[in-house]
C-alpha cells in the first residue's frame, strides 16, 4: 500500500476528523488517480486511508480513519447500505431523495439522488471514479432498481484531471420523470436538468414557503431565478393569485408553466418571464410594481471563499433591489448556495442591503439543505445552502 507523509503540524485537521488533505500538506509520497494511500503523520503515525488525487489541490480524500478498515467492495457495502438506512429513518415527503451525499455519508465525492425509479450519479473525485463500476453494482442491488444515470458533468471534474461524462451507466431508456414532493407533482429529465437533475435540496422550503405565503394571505409573488418553478407552483399552493417566475432560460421556464398546468393551477395566475434577473428588479422598481412575497434563489455566486468579495456584492444588490420591491409586511425568502459564504457572512450581506434600502425586517427562519442533504459536525464545509424568511416592517 503506497503512503502520503505530511508536513509537521499538517495533521491536525485529520485528528479533527475532516476528510480533507490539500497539496501544501504533503511533504512526500505519491500514487495514481484514485489509488487508496496510507496517510501518515511528519512522525509516520497512521492518520487515514484516503483516495489520492494527483492533480486536485484536494490532494487525498479520507474514506475511512479506522487503521484496521480496508478499502474494498465491502467497504463501499456497508457505506452505501448506512446511508440508505439513514434516509429510511427520515420524513420525506417525496419518491425523490438524497441517497449519498459525499462527505457527509463517508463517501467523498459521490452525490446519488433517487428520482422514483431512476437513480442519478455524480462521481466527482477520483476516488470515486476509481471505484465507479462497484459502486453502481452496489446501489442497484440495495435500492432494487436497474436504471442508473450519470451526470458527471460538474465544473469539478476538470480540477480532478477528470473529463465530463454523461450518459446511462446502468440500464437505459427514457429520462422525464415525473416526481411527487408535499402535495405537487414535479418534473424533471435526469439528462438535461440542473445537478443530478433537480434541486432537491429546497425541498421542505418550498413546502414552508407555500405555508407562509398562505398564513400571512400574500396574493402578488415574485419568484427570481425561478429555474422550473418550484416555489412558484408553492406559491400557487399557498393561494397567490399573482405568480411571476424570472430567469434566464426558456427551457425551465417552458418546465415551469407546465408544472402550473400539471398540478391542475389557472394559468391566468402564473407569468413567466424569460429575462436577467437583476435588470428585471430594476425595472420593476421603476414601474413602481410591489410585491407581497419575493423569492431570491440565485445560482452559486462564490464557489470558493476566495470568490466572497464579489460575490457579497452580487448578493448584496439583488437583496436591495427585493426589499425595495416588497409590501411593507412582505416577506422575503432569499437564499445562498455558495460554500464561500458562511451564514454569519450571508446575514451581514442581507442587512447590508437593508440598509442600502432604507429597509428593517424581522428574521423569521433561518433555513438550509432538507436532511437528506445532511452536514457533519467534523465537516462544516458541507453547509452550503443557507437561507433567510425576512418578514418586511
Amino acid at each position: 500500500m503506497k503512503s502520503i507523509r505530511l508536513r509537521e503540524g499538517k495533521d491536525r485537521s485529520l485528528l479533527r476528523r475532516h476528510p480533507w488533505v490539500f497539496e501544501g500538506s504533503i511533504q512526500k509520497g505519491k500514487a495514481d488517480p484514485g489509488e487508496t494511500v496510507r496517510v501518515e503523520s511528519s512522525t509516520g503515525d497512521f492518520l487515514c486511508w484516503a483516495s489520492f488525487s494527483p492533480e486536485s489541490k484536494i490532494r487525498a480524500r479520507a474514506w475511512t480513519f479506522d487503521e484496521k478498515e480496508r478499502i474494498d467492495e465491502a467497504f463501499f457495502k456497508r457505506r452505501i447500505e448506512a446511508a440508505l438506512a439513514l434516509r429510511a429513518r427520515m420524513p420525506i415527503a417525496s419518491n425523490a431523495v438524497r441517497l449519498i451525499h459525499g462527505e457527509a455519508d463517508g463517501l467523498p465525492g459521490l452525490i446519488v439522488d433517487r428520482y422514483d425509479d431512476v437513480l442519478s450519479a455524480q462521481f466527482l473525485s477520483a476516488g470515486a471514479e476509481r471505484w465507479k463500476q462497484t459502486i453502481a453494482d452496489l446501489l442497484l442491488a440495495a435500492t432494487g432498481l436497474s436504471r442508473l444515470y450519470e451526470r458527471s458533468d460538474a465544473n469539478v471534474r476538470p480540477l480532478e484531471g477528470l473529463a465530463p461524462v454523461t450518459g446511462w451507466l446502468r440500464g437505459d431508456g427514457g429520462t422525464e420523470i415525473v416526481i411527487a414532493e408535499n402535495d405537487w407533482k414535479l418534473s424533471l429529465d435526469v439528462a438535461e436538468g440542473h445537478k443530478t437533475g433537480y434541486y432537491l435540496d429546497q425541498r421542505d422550503n418550498r413546502k414552508k414557503f407555500a405555508e407562509v405565503v398562505r398564513h400571512y394571505g400574500c396574493q402578488s409573488v415574485l419568484n427570481c431565478f425561478s429555474y422550473t418553478g418550484g416555489f412558484s407552483v408553492a406559491a400557487l399552493a399557498g393561494g397567490a393569485t399573482e405568480v411571476i417566475s424570472v430567469d434566464s432560460s426558456g427551457p425551465a421556464l417552458a418546465r415551469a408553466t407546465a408544472h402550473v398546468a400539471l398540478n391542475g393551477y389557472d394559468a391566468a395566475r402564473h407569468t413567466s418571464l424569460d429575462a436577467d434577473v437583476n435588470h428585471t428588479l430594476r425595472d420593476l422598481l421603476k414601474q413602481g410594481r410591489q410585491f407581497d412575497a419575493i423569492v431570491l434563489d440565485p445560482p452559486k455566486f462564490a464557489p470558493t471563499a476566495a470568490h466572497a468579495d464579489r460575490a457579497s456584492r452580487a448578493y448584496k444588490d439583488i437583496n436591495r433591489l427585493g426589499l425595495m420591491l416588497l409590501k411593507p409586511g412582505g416577506l422575503l425568502f432569499t437564499f445562498s448556495c455558495s460554500g464561500g459564504i458562511g451564514p454569519e457572512l450571508f446575514h451581514k450581506i442581507v442587512a447590508g442591503a437593508g440598509m442600502d434600502a432604507g429597509v428593517d425586517g424581522l428574521i423569521l427562519d433561518r433555513v438550509g439543505a432538507t436532511p437528506d442533504h445532511p452536514q457533519t459536525l467534523y465537516f462544516p464545509e458541507g453547509e452550503y445552502l443557507k437561507g433567510l424568511l425576512i418578514l418586511k416592517r
